[in-house]
């Protein structure tokens, strides 16, 4: 049987838990961000915004892994959902088309080989405004497996930190 002051104790400790849970998703993302060249999180944090507008309804799923720094835009908390995301790392910004490899590409700007993914390189912002990128966007979400919600708001979610991870300057 417990004591008292033990039972009081815990009860502290998880209602001081419960106050302070520590850091929400936006905070850790600015986090993760801030680990980059000013010059690539700048970019990072203008191509998110544009995302983020673009897809209001979708779900950030965050990934802050060994080779990249990546934001998915999706339908649901799965990856598979994903419609686009940023994918960073130390060299540069790119757009991932999850499904890229069944995309029609009559400009030619995907790139990459695998068998499912491809995407585009972000130099500026202003990209994702270019009306080719534009349409490879609407074709990615016109072939999305489970469409995007349409009066929900969508919000962040951090799948995986890696404790390792290759420098991102």
């Amino acid at each position: 049987m417990r004591s008292k002051k033990a039972k009081s104790a815990k009860t502290k400790a998880a209602q001081k838990k419960a106050v302070n849970p520590g850091p929400s998703a936006n905070q850790q993302v600015a986090a993760f961000i801030a680990k980059f060249d000013p010059k690539i999180a700048k970019l990072i944090r203008e191509c998110r915004a544009a995302l983020r507008k673009r897809f209001s309804t979708a779900l950030e799923l965050v990934y802050d892994n060994y080779n990249f720094f990546v934001i998915g835009f999706a339908a649901t908390d799965r990856a598979s959902s994903c419609i686009v995301a940023l994918a960073a790392n130390g060299k540069g910004v790119g757009l991932s088309f999850y499904w890229g490899a069944t995309l029609p590409d009559p400009h030619k700007l995907l790139q990459g080989s695998g068998s499912q993914n491809r995407f585009v390189r972000l130099l500026t912002a202003k990209t994702l405004v270019d009306p080719r990128v534009v349409a490879l966007i609407n074709d990615a979400v016109a072939q999305a497996k489970t469409p995007l919600p349409t009066s929900t708001r969508g919000y962040t979610i951090i799948k995986s930190i890696s404790a390792k991870q290759r420098s991102r300057r």
